[in-house]
């Protein structure tokens, strides 16, 4: 059944259907051609009058209905009204349904592609197409969005020059803009791969600290590690959170890809030293690439987490706290500025992952499987081959595979496949590794292993973005199982291959390699779980056998290509035949593809499946005929002689005959894949082309680019919905793979919410939002890219060769996807079936540098790759009139071959004339800095030059080339719309070898056919710039017009006439004629000539008698010759003028050319330098307008709340001011400075409020009462806040440099705030929109909500300063200098506001892709301004008071004798120097050059430090002009040998000198007598004021009463009174001036914001590692002219001298000690405890108790004093250590530490080793206050010490109280391991030597003895005693009972013993 509706098409409306017309097929299918009338039904099915006329063919597969005649469907109509009947599911799927079911297939018989040379109607209907609908839809509400262009054909010759080569985009440069009909496409003209070329990169990584290391008691080290790159910090003793604050940099020169796949590796490893390695505690990786891609390229103070390797169930073991910058050459790194160290301790706030990666990471597997690979080449000679086949008779395939996998810095590989082409593995590598993973590729090589060593086969990149998605919907890494194709080297084998690098996948591969099937799966693992590995090693197991069909149905491709033309072949080739060859894949490959398969395999072949097949095919050889017997493939053209065209190219004589090549291959037909591709691609094309149309639109500053910006999204939606309709046909069909899938409905997704926002942005698009929305619609343009690459690859690309003498020369790679082809338009390839110009280039490194540039050959080429079944439409795309050659062949299917060569029987002559007018900003080929140009025009196999013009970079030719006879083939219809292609080299012509290349561009010229009228609006053309180009970098551009105009039956004389040669000293020359040269006005030129500077030796002589001579447009004028450069480099005559004539249109101007000559004896003239002045804009005057006020100007210079004077914690910034804010009040306009002068600080702010006109003023005056209330409430909180008033002989410089860097970093938090702010409104804005609120609603709520928060923010910034100490510490008022985080140069347009300073350059320009070596050109510099203005000017300007008639517009300008000049250099401090020495560190110190004087500093170098504090100040005296230029130098003091040159900075005083800006010596922002802001210039504010209004002839400063002045109409109020040193109070009027000072910028005509007090940071660079930072100078300059008065003394800002104290700790008592012993008798539990504690930094220092032995409660009596002393730094809080690194170190090293005590608590063991049990560790300056008793001290004090209340002991000075012991346990988790009652004393030195105290409980201030149970005591000093009291505790009866036991048996032993004697005597009484 067909139904066909008809609508009624509306632009506003929905569509409304008109009736509908349905037939069933049946009778379409029985006669194949059916054509019928018929009239629609309505809804209600009744007929309506409208009829409808179709007429229908049907064509089976089997070709059983009639054939189709030729000519029909083959010009696919254009579908932008919606489907046609071809977008059928089946096709569009690639899914096949059999052929003979499939009613899809109906359009891809194998129809038999006959064709006449006519084409009939079939041509009609194509030009009626041309009129491309791709500028209908565009004229949606806003009717011009055709821009101003009256005709189609305007827009299609469109060029875009003039773009700044970052802008530049291919579309809009090759001048090859809107194609009108499709039958060529555009040339890319950059020519030299860039990938594979080394770079510059630096990698800093500072390891500042790491926190919470799991283990006990640790020694760790910090390894950094960069690819095979190790560096480590120093070991920390016996901490787990060691600080090291340590900087490394790498340095590495390799291509970009090998740069961001190296891995970074940050582990830290517990006790290393020399004899073992340590243990590893944890590490965390992360490529390079991902901190490139991050903001500024750096992670700056984030936290590492560190997990460990081998044990995947541990969680985090730590964290490290780093900075990892990586800067390539041109990045400038910017130092963020945080809000403060507080915001940095919360970790997990700030870890080092980038946006959007969750914090907990979990482990996952990666599976890569390896099934098998195909097509390898052979990697071994033959040689050894065919002996052993001699001898053995066995055959082997030359090559043994495996297949290596890098990921993650770990690599895996696959077993070894012995001997073969075609090897199968099923292997999978298993890696393991945190998800999502920080690295962004993995890297599958095949490699062939090899007894001596293993070389790469191929190289592909898995990119893990491309194949997963992190959105909601998203999916995890996925791929395949899928084919991947390796490019790299050709593929003959040679023992040393020059393009090996290409194999490893460095530049762009020149052959087919191999290709590989893999699939990648990832699985999130559950470490809970028992079985887990937990190790991370790399695994590889073997998997099952993967089916057949998995990768998609095998089907037959064509390939057709066509050349028709050749030329531009380069001469060293031109002498020998040449031929080129097409391959894809292996297929067509005749040299180098595969040996031919055995024969067993093709016997067996017919019974096998279809992949066996495959193989078989892919290996037979060409000429083996296919078994259909239809077609050889042909992949070569003949080879043939090429033919001279000039002298440095050849071409091809094919003339008529055009040779054609065709291969037939198999592949797994994956063209879904491609097709999603091509439709984004195609939109992505189109979408570029419109930006670049906006942005030209922009510059060229021509009406409406919003309107083209619409019109660009609007076809962005339409395309992005039209890619959701056809990829949606898609989705239903299963997918070949889960990436196919999953990617298809990301890509759905993607594209339509592009295509909504786009219609959402296209609302919000006006006049003065242009260029924001330009940038978002930027970001769509690099998301269509980054959609459009598909990562699974199907069929290869292909390679078309240039083969002389069976040797491969030159090659070009077109992608497949862009010549393959559908039948739906928008998929087809945007190459596919057109013609293009190819341009082959050399393979591999040969391709770098200027042979790259240069062409081989340029080919017109056209190309057709699709499926043999589709094969009819191959030749519907070429220039039509021509007849198809065959190859002769007997056989069936003879019509069905393709043609070995095309005749043309249709051929145009043509007239080509190229209007060469002139050319800019070329590169210097000559060693003088300049060229010779001439310009080479090739069209067709003709070219012409242009005359040579000596020594310039900006020729005008003014030249009209004229190519007679240009022969076209083809239907000159077509011609007209698509003309070939013109290609414009530039050359610079030298006396002695050929010319050498400068650039190359191309055009598209205009087309007259003879029928046409030579008239406007076509013609005459007009001229436009392009853009040259040399490999990829811009050279300079062309200024010209070219025009094709038809020769028709009446020969010459019908083309419009030619004038003659005009001027006869140029010969024949032909000028560029009338219509299309400019139009010219008389302009006038002033040019200011100042002086010259730093003119370098030209030939060894110097420079003595120069002279500046200044050309534009052929007129010019002279300098005065300086008589004596050395004496005096200045010009007597200052101003010097000159006319000429020049365009009208400002874009066409010439450039300026500026030349520098040396007056040598007799009359000769040395070219010293030259500089090309490229726009003369920015120097065109415009007269002041008198009526305009310069409110302007203050809203740009404070982009934000305007602090008037010094703002101290007010934030600087709020949403930026635009100009337009300011109108004029009536009268005077008063800014209102009141303030307390006791405070000294004014805390006025002028907010200028966006929404009113007025000026809003806000006073903050701080009542008494409150300060009142601010001193109760600080002796309510008890040192927890600072003291209120800061002593003033307390403050010096360094206060106030601190406390800027305070308000610097809280501006520009602010600033983010703000920033982030408007954002957001943006985001609401677009949401609101997309509700459906209308735009004016919302601009009616915007203002009162914008007001309201405004006025929320106003009370808030009152609150905040009337109550400010409940909310934060009271800042101390103290004055504040500005602190620059950049050069005062890019702050003040580099003090260029009168005085310009243009470089001098000579010699020949580097080849360098940034042309980074420019710096070493520059021979000097000429200092001067110029001004243009177009004649007569008005007279009022002239008849001003005191308008000097010589000077021109230059009035009151100093004059420019030399002057004598105090200056004075402050050097502050250097950060981030480069290491110098091998120990990773540098000894820096500073010198300072100015002319001949140059002061070091050597004694004073600071030994081993990056980020010094020099603190010195150096006086200069200098003559200006002969001493202009500053340079400060850091450099490395060495024990041995020279001194290194760490970094300089240049500075020009000159211009700072003479700048209106006032750089001598900055305004302070108060005035002050004595103390740390003493006013340091010579004149007072009242004196500069009245100076300033004397020379800008203002009216003032007029002092009224009240503290008012008045300056030109503006009045303000300030103090005025001022207090002396002896604190006597006098009046003044300096603060008034001051103000005013501080104000300039208000002020009408000739105010400016005056350079504040300031300390600029500087980078450093070093010319041996041009454009790479090597740290950065903080510092400021003073110059006082010597015919003042005396400056006073340098001010003091020598870096603060460490303060001494002494920490005294007494360790009271400890409790609940953990008992770690048992007892050996008793077996309960005890410990022998004793504390230790040192200070950080100080290990060596650490001190410990006594031992409290054998206690049995874990309480510990010690009365125990330590005694710390140290040095700390109050502003820094950082404690400073001097000590020798080593034994062998020269000198102390410092270090700055934060202050924290450490205590631990030990068990004391006699023959081991001590028992760690607990530590805590007290940052002195943030602690918890201490439990007043032992029980109401825990683990909290721990866990939650950022909401617990902090003290300092700075402050405090005395703290006494119990602190928590605490481990961690095996689980990681902390625990409470005991308690200790410490009092914490710190004392000055000066105190300490007054009251001292012995160390324990010695004298001086002994404490007493610690009361401890007397079962306290070593078992090993008495051990009877403590045997006693041991067995007596426990057994006191037992022992009583033994006791008495023991004296009974005593008593009765004693008794028996003595009994006998006893009785004896009894009854023996001898004596009697």
């Amino acid at each position: 059944m067909l139904e066909i509706q008809v609508y009624n098409y509306s632009k506003v409306f929905s569509n409304r259907l008109v009736g509908t017309f349905c037939m069933v097929l049946q009778k379409v299918a029985e006669e194949g051609h059916l054509q019928l009338t018929d009239t629609l039904i309505d809804d209600n099915n009744t007929s309506i009058k409208t009829s409808v006329t179709i007429e229908i063919r049907y064509q089976p597969m089997d070709g059983t209905v009639g054939a189709w005649s030729d000519g029909e469907f083959l010009d696919v109509p254009d579908d932008r009204d919606g489907m046609f009947a071809f977008e059928t599911d089946s096709l569009l799927s690639g899914q096949s349904h059999g052929s003979g079911t499939s009613h899809g297939r109906s359009l891809q018989g194998s129809i038999p592609t006959f064709r006449k040379a006519g084409k009939g109607v079939f041509s009609a209907m194509k030009l009626g197409k041309i009129k491309s609908s791709k500028d209908d839809h565009k004229k949606g509400a806003d009717e011009p969005a055709i821009l101003d262009m009256e005709d189609l054909d305007k827009k299609a010759m469109r060029l875009a020059g003039m773009l700044d080569p970052d802008t530049i985009s291919l579309a809009s440069v090759t001048a090859v803009t809107t194609n009108v009909s499709n039958k060529r496409s555009k040339p890319d003209i950059k020519m030299e791969p860039s990938s594979g070329r080394p770079v510059d990169y630096q990698i800093s990584i500072t390891v500042i600290e790491a926190r919470q290391l799991i283990g006990l008691n640790m020694d760790p080290v910090v390894c950094v590690e960069i690819g095979d790159d190790k560096k480590y910090t120093s070991m920390k003793e016996s901490t787990n959170c060691p600080y090291y604050n340590e900087y490394f940099v790498f340095d590495f020169h390799v291509p970009p890809d090998v740069m961001f796949d190296k891995i970074i590796k940050l582990s830290v490893i517990h006790s290393k030293n020399l004899l073992r390695s340590g243990t590893l505690v944890g590490t965390f990786k992360m490529d390079v690439g991902t901190v490139y891609s991050q903001p500024e390229h750096q992670f700056y103070h984030k936290w590492a987490i560190l997990s460990d390797p081998d044990d995947i169930t541990a969680t985090c073991k730590g964290y490290v706290k780093c900075d990892i910058a990586v800067v390539g050459k041109g990045d400038n790194i910017k130092t963020p500025h945080k809000a403060n160290e507080t915001d940095e301790d919360d970790i997990e706030g700030n870890l080092l992952l980038p946006e959007g990666i969750p914090v907990e990471r979990q482990w996952a597997r990666f599976y890569v499987k390896i099934h098998r690979a195909e097509g390898l080449p052979k990697m071994n000679t033959s040689i050894m081959a065919n002996v052993k086949k001699a001898f053995i008779g066995e055959n082997r395939d030359l090559v043994d595979p495996y297949v290596q996998v890098h990921f993650a810095g770990q690599k895996g590989k696959t077993s070894v496949q012995k001997s073969s082409y075609e090897p199968i593995w099923n292997e999978q590598i298993i890696f393991t590794e945190l998800f999502p993973p920080l690295c962004k590729r993995m890297k599958v090589q095949i490699r062939d292993s090899d007894k001596v060593n293993d070389v790469a086969i191929g190289t592909h990149f898995i990119d893990l973005r491309k194949i997963s998605n992190d959105g909601d919907k998203g999916f995890l890494p996925t791929m395949g199982p899928a084919w991947v194709n390796m490019y790299g080297s050709t593929r003959q084998y040679t023992l040393m291959d020059e393009h090996q690098d290409l194999n490893d996948g460095l530049g762009e591969g020149v052959s087919f390699r191999a290709r590989l099937l893999v699939s990648v799966a990832v699985e999130i693992l559950d470490t809970t779980l028992p079985e887990i590995i937990s190790s991370t090693d790399v695994q590889v197991e073997t998997i099952s056998n993967i089916s057949e069909s998995a990768t998609g149905k095998i089907e037959e491709f064509f390939l057709f290509g066509s050349f028709l033309e050749a030329t531009m072949i380069d001469r060293k080739i031109g002498d020998k035949q040449i031929g080129f060859e097409i391959t894809i894949g292996n297929y067509g490959n005749q040299i180098d593809g595969v040996s031919k398969p055995s024969l067993s395999k093709k016997k067996k072949k017919d019974g096998e499946n279809e992949e066996e097949e495959s193989e078989l095919i892919q290996n037979s050889s060409e000429d083996e005929a296919d078994e259909d017997g239809d077609i050889l493939s042909i992949s070569s053209t003949p080879p043939m002689k090429p033919v001279i065209t000039d002298r440095n190219y050849f071409h091809l004589p094919y003339f008529e005959k055009k040779p054609c090549v065709y291969i037939k291959s198999w592949w797994q037909d994956q063209r879904r894949r491609l097709y999603n591709s091509n439709m984004m691609d195609k939109i992505a094309d189109k979408l570029e082309e419109g930006l670049n149309d906006v942005q030209e639109i922009i510059k060229t500053e021509k009406a409406f680019p919003e309107r083209r910006l619409r019109g660009v999204l609007e076809e962005l939606s339409i395309g992005c919905s039209r890619f959701v309709t056809l990829a949606n046909k898609d989705v239903n069909q299963a997918g070949r793979t889960k990436l196919d899938r999953e990617r298809l409905k990301a890509c759905m997704r993607e594209m339509d919410s592009m295509g909504q926002q786009a219609k959402q942005i296209r609302t919000q698009v006006k006049k003065n939002t242009v260029r924001d929305k330009l940038k978002l619609v930027q970001n769509f343009l690099q998301r269509l890219r980054f959609l459009a690459d598909e990562p699974q690859h199907s069929i290869p690309d292909v390679f078309i060769w240039m083969m002389s003498n069976n040797k491969r020369i030159a090659y070009a790679r077109v992608p497949s996807k862009d010549i393959l082809y559908s039948i739906v338009d928008e998929e087809t390839g945007k190459d596919c079936g057109k013609v293009n110009a190819v341009f082959l280039k050399l393979p591999g490194k040969k391709g770098f540098g200027p042979a790259g540039w240069t062409v081989q050959a340029k080919l017109e080429l056209y190309l057709w790759l699709g499926l043999n079944k589709q094969r009819k439409d191959f030749l519907s795309g070429l220039p039509n009139g021509f007849e198809e050659v065959k190859a002769v062949q007997t056989g069936p299917g003879l019509q069905s071959i393709p043609p070995v060569s095309l005749v043309y029987n249709m051929k145009q002559v043509f007239q080509l004339r190229a209007h060469m007018y002139q050319a800019r900003s070329l590169f210097a080929a000559d060693s003088s800095g300049l060229s010779d140009p001439f310009a080479r025009v090739f069209f067709s196999t003709h070219s012409q030059v242009t005359e040579v013009l000596s020594e310039t970079l900006c020729p005008t030719w003014d030249q009209l080339l004229v190519f007679d006879d240009v022969e076209l083939f083809g239907e000159a219809s077509e011609l007209r719309d698509d003309p070939p292609i013109i290609v414009v080299e530039i050359y610079d012509q030298d006396t002695v070898g050929k010319a050498e290349f400068i650039g190359r561009t191309f055009a598209k010229p205009t087309i007259k056919m003879c029928d046409e009228h030579y008239g406007p609006p076509r013609f005459p053309p007009q001229l436009e710039y392009y853009q040259f180009y040399r490999g990829n970098c811009t050279a300079g551009e062309l200024l010209a017009a070219f025009e094709l105009l038809q020769i028709g039956q009446g020969g010459r004389a019908d083309l419009p006439p030619l004038e003659g040669p005009t001027d006869l000293e140029r010969g024949p020359i032909l000028p560029v004629p009338m219509g299309i040269r400019p139009v010219l006005s008389r302009y006038r030129i002033e040019v200011l000539f100042w002086g010259l500077r730093d003119l370098k030796r030209i030939n060894l002589a110097q420079v003595d008698r120069p002279r500046v001579d200044i050309e534009c447009a052929g007129r010019g004028v002279q300098s005065a010759v300086i008589q004596n450069y050395k004496k005096n480099p200045n010009f007597s005559t200052l101003v010097k003028w000159f006319e000429v004539d020049l365009p009208e249109n400002e874009l066409l101007h010439p450039p300026l050319n500026i030349r520098v000559v040396d007056c040598r004896a007799f009359g000769r003239y040395i070219l010293v330098g030259t500089h090309a002045v490229t726009s003369l804009r920015r120097f065109i005057y415009s007269a002041p307008d008198k009526t305009s006020n310069n409110w302007a100007t203050a809203a740009k210079l404070m982009n934000g709340y305007m602090v008037l004077t010094n703002g101290g914690s007010q934030p600087r910034s709020s949403p930026s001011l635009s100009s337009r804010t300011f109108s004029r009040p009536a009268g005077d306009i008063t800014v209102n400075m009141d303030t307390d002068p006791s405070v000294r600080k004014m805390d006025t702010v002028v907010k200028l409020d966006a929404m009113s006109d007025a000026v809003v003023k806000v006073d903050m005056i701080e009542e008494e009462s409150d300060k009142e209330k601010k001193k109760k409430k600080k002796k309510k909180k008890g040192g927890m806040e600072e003291e209120d008033e800061t002593d003033e002989s307390l403050l010096d410089w360094w206060s106030k440099y601190f406390a800027s860097i305070e308000t610097l970093k809280e501006t520009l938090k602010a600033q983010e705030a703000a920033q982030a702010e408007a954002e957001e409104r943006e985001e609401l804005e677009i949401a609101a929109e997309a509700a459906d609120i209308k735009p004016d609603d919302l601009l009616l709520k915007g203002p009162k909500v914008k007001e309201r928060s405004k006025d929320k923010k106003k009370d808030k910034k009152k609150g905040q300063a009337a109550d400010s100490a409940e909310k934060q510490p009271v800042k101390a008022k103290v004055d504040e200098l500005m602190v620059y985080n950049k050069e005062l140069e890019s702050e003040y347009g580099n003090f260029e506001d009168w005085l310009h300073t243009f470089n001098l350059y000579r010699g020949k320009a580097g080849d360098d892709d940034e042309h980074a070596l420019d710096d070493d050109r520059i021979v000097g510099r000429f200092k001067g301004s110029l001004c243009m203005y177009k004649l007569p000017l008005s007279e009022e300007i002239t008849r001003e008071a005191g308008f000097d008639p010589n000077m021109g517009m230059f009035q009151s300008i100093p004059h420019n004798d030399p002057i004598n000049v105090l200056v004075r250099v402050y050097v502050v401090r250097a950060t981030d120097l480069h290491p110098a020495d091998i120990n990773g560190k540098a000894d820096p110190y500073v010198v300072i050059k100015l002319g001949k004087s140059e002061v070091k500093d050597k004694e004073n170098y600071i030994s081993k430090q990056l980020n010094p504090v020099f603190g010195k100040s150096f006086d200069i005296e200098a003559t200006f002009p002969m001493e202009s230029m500053l340079t400060v130098s850091v450099y490395d003091w060495d024990l041995v040998g020279t001194d290194d040159l760490i970094g300089e900075t240049k500075i020009d005083l000159e211009n700072r000198f003479y700048s209106k800006y006032r750089a001598t010596c900055g305004v302070s922002s108060n005035y002050s007598l004595h103390g740390y802001n003493v006013w340091r210039d010579p004149m007072k504010p009242s004196q500069i004021l009245a100076k300033l209004c004397k020379e800008g002839k203002i009216d003032g400063p007029h002092y009224g009463p009240g503290g008012k002045v008045k300056v030109a109409n503006r009045i303000f109020t300030g103090a005025t009174e001022i207090e002396d040193e002896n604190g006597l109070k006098k009046q003044t009027e300096e603060h008034l001036a001051l103000t005013v000072l501080n104000h300039w910028e208000e002020i009408p005509r000739v105010g400016c914001k005056l350079v504040p007090e300031h300390v600029e940071t500087r980078p450093l660079l070093n010319p041996d590692k041009p454009g790479i930072e090597q740290g950065r100078i903080e510092m400021w300059v003073d110059m006082f002219p010597m015919d003042m008065p005396a400056p006073g003394p340098a001010i003091d800002i020598s870096p603060r001298k460490p303060k001494r104290y002494e920490l005294r700790v007494i360790i009271w008592n400890t409790d609940e000690v953990i008992l770690e012993d048992d007892d050996y008798f008793t077996g309960e539990k005890s410990s022998d405890i004793f504390v230790r504690g040192w200070l950080k930094g100080q290990q060596e220092d650490k001190q410990d108790t006594d031992v409290h032995y054998h206690s049995l409660t874990g309480e510990g009596n010690f009365n125990w004093r330590f005694v710390f002393p140290f040095e700390y730094l109050m502003a820094e809080e950082k404690i400073v250590i001097s000590k020798k690194e080593s034994m062998f170190s020269w000198d102390e090293t410092e270090y700055k530490i934060p202050p924290r005590l450490t205590l631990q608590v030990w068990d004391a063991d006699h023959f081991s080793a001590d028992d760690f049990l607990g530590a805590i560790e007290l940052d002195l300056n943030r602690f918890p206050r201490g439990a007043k008793t032992a029980k109401q001290c825990s683990l909290d004090m721990i866990k939650n010490e950022q909401e617990l209340p902090t003290i300092s002991i700075f402050k405090q000075k005395r703290v006494k109280g119990w602190w928590p012991f605490v481990a961690r346990n095996e689980n990681d988790e902390m625990e409470l391991t005991g308690k200790v009652e410490a009092e914490l004393h710190l004392v000055t030195a000066e105190e300490a030597e007054k009251s001292p105290v012995g160390l324990g409980r010695n004298e001086p201030d002994p404490l007493e003895k610690p009361n401890r149970p007397n079962t306290s005591m070593s078992w090993l000093l008495s051990p009877v005693r403590t045997m006693c009291i041991l067995a007596w505790r426990h057994y006191k009866l037992h022992c009583v009972v033994l006791l008495a036991v023991v004296s009974g048996l005593l008593f009765l032993a004693l008794l028996f013993f003595s009994l006998p004697s006893e009785l004896t005597h009894k009854l023996f009484n001898i004596a009697g």
